[in-house]
């Protein structure tokens, strides 16, 4: 008899409503995990400040991506995609999805396994460059989750694949066909630019390897295209020292010394959201085409067939 297993997806989550997004950013601020703010009595506190002072204009951002973000909808298509794949050779898999900030939570990713009498379950962070901030959030808060329930059942955990070779693959890919396209509409040189999430500076100096694995992923896409970029950094929020430069100040630089036609690369995001559809596609764009420059932004992995392989791939591989 065919044992069932079960793969839970982790991802941040996001508002799926105008009205969410002000809730959303209370959950988001009140872990100390992503960012500490003051004392801890005080965290849940300042992030119901913060929460009500950002809300307004990220509404309007989210207004401006159709009133919601796609996370959700992108991340249960991705799992429905991982569950036929990894269900192709007869073995009965149940993929299901657990977000951070916002609903589904891993309470409802649990009840799914449980329902299904799943034998094990494969935690797979969507975050392939490890942070405690996104991965090392989510996998305590599941884990947490299957304390409280004394769920037993054995987990394996996807925590980091900076390397993983279809992921590799579909992102170089992505570059190429992007790099051909922009070539059809400019004959000037063109410049790659990897923009990534940014991160407070102390994580790194305590040891985040977030950096290097970044560093690892764009080595590793470079022998493939055969074209050297820039690595960057974007999305800031709160008063700490950020990851630099920043792509703001990077688009800023090239347009100084001359660029005229620039690739973005969304490197550390693997589905189309605020980030990818506002900040690349719209903020960046714009900045980039206001000082001159021809801007094409590669897409975003989403359930190109290549990247769910990808990730079968990493569920099949992992280890106890």
């Amino acid at each position: 008899m065919t044992k069932s297993r079960g793969v839970i997806l982790l991802n941040m989550g996001g508002p799926n409503s105008l009205k969410a997004v002000r809730p959303f950013l209370y959950n988001l601020f009140s872990d100390r995990e992503i960012i500490p703010l003051g004392p801890p009595f005080l965290q849940k506190f300042i992030a119901w400040m913060i929460a009500r002072k950002r809300a307004p204009i990220s509404q309007e951002t989210y207004r401006k991506i159709g009133g919601a973000s796609p996370l959700e909808r992108i991340t249960r298509a991705q799992a429905k995609a991982l569950e036929k794949n990894l269900c192709q050779e007869g073995e009965d898999w149940h993929v299901s999805i657990a977000m951070r900030y916002w609903p589904p939570y891993a309470d409802e990713a649990l009840d799914e396994m449980l329902a299904n009498k799943v034998e094990d379950i494969t935690a797979v962070s969507l975050y392939p460059h490890y942070t405690k901030a996104t991965t090392g959030s989510s996998l305590n808060h599941l884990r947490a989750a299957m304390t409280r329930r004394k769920i037993n059942i054995p987990l394996r955990v996807v925590e980091s694949w900076p390397e993983e070779p279809g992921y590799i693959y579909t992102l170089a890919e992505g570059i190429k066909k992007t790099l051909v396209e922009m070539k059809e509409k400019t004959s000037e040189e063109i410049t790659v630019v990897y923009s990534a999430h940014s991160l407070p500076v102390s994580f790194i100096q305590e040891g985040d390897p977030y950096v290097e694995h970044l560093k690892q992923t764009i080595a590793e896409v470079e022998k493939q295209t055969e074209v050297t970029g820039i690595l960057c950094f974007q999305s800031r929020s709160g008063p700490v020292e950020w990851l630099a430069p920043s792509t703001p100040e990077t688009v800023n630089r090239l347009a100084a010394e001359g660029c005229k036609a620039m690739v973005m690369v969304p490197i550390s995001f693997v589905s189309d959201h605020v980030e990818t559809l506002y900040e690349i596609d719209m903020l960046y764009r714009s900045q980039a085409e206001d000082l001159g420059m021809v801007f094409a932004s590669t897409p975003s992995l989403n359930t190109d067939a290549r990247f769910i392989d990808a990730l079968a791939s990493l569920v099949k591989k992992a280890p106890l």
